[in-house]
Formats: structure tokens, sequence, C-alpha cells
């Protein structure tokens, strides 16, 4: 699987998502930021995601968030740091990412 479709921002009555262990996906949709229910993603091994979609702010109830193993991983934009609900963040083994923003607290 290379590419999720767009209509993944429609499923908004779920709460937890685990896609770990997806090698081949490359990019994640700007509509994944309507999954508004959602409290836990798991999105671990990625290994092709260089960027992550700016609508990401847009997960206003994300209680835990797993990006652990995006190995291709740059940079985390700045919206993330308004993930008010968000608890735990992990980020293990992000080889290729520069630094962590000062809006993350």
């Amino acid at each position: 699987m290379q590419e999720l479709p767009i209509s993944i921002g429609q499923l908004n009555v779920f709460e937890y998502w685990n896609k770990s262990w997806c090698k081949g996906l490359q990019e994640l949709p700007t509509t994944i930021g309507n999954l508004h229910a959602f409290q836990k993603f798991d999105l671990s091994i990625f290994f092709k995601i260089q960027e992550l979609p700016t609508s990401i702010d847009e997960l206003i109830n994300i209680q835990n968030f797993n990006l652990s193993r995006y190995s291709a991983l740059h940079e985390l934009p700045i919206s993330i740091g308004q993930l008010l609900a968000l608890q735990k963040f992990y980020l293990s083994k992000c080889s290729n990412l520069l630094e962590l923003l000062t809006s993350i607290q």
C-alpha cells in the first residue's frame, strides 16, 4: 500500500487506529485531520513517510500518538504543538528527525 484513500477522513467514529508496519506507505492524506474522535493513533514503523500533513493539529482528541521508527521523517509540523489532549507522544528511533519543536510541551 503506497497511499491511503482520501476518504479516510470520513472515519470520524473510530477512536483507535493501528496502521503500524505499512512499509510502502509514502504519505498521509490531508483528510487525516478530520478524524476528530481518534484518541489513540499508532502510525509506527513507516519507513518512507518524510513529512506529516499540517492537518495533524486537527486531531483534537488524540491522547496517544505513536510515530516511532519513522526513519525518513525529517521534521514535525509546527502545528503538532496544538494537540492539547495529547498525553503520550512516541518518537523513538526516528533517526532522521533533526530537531524537536519547542511548541511540544
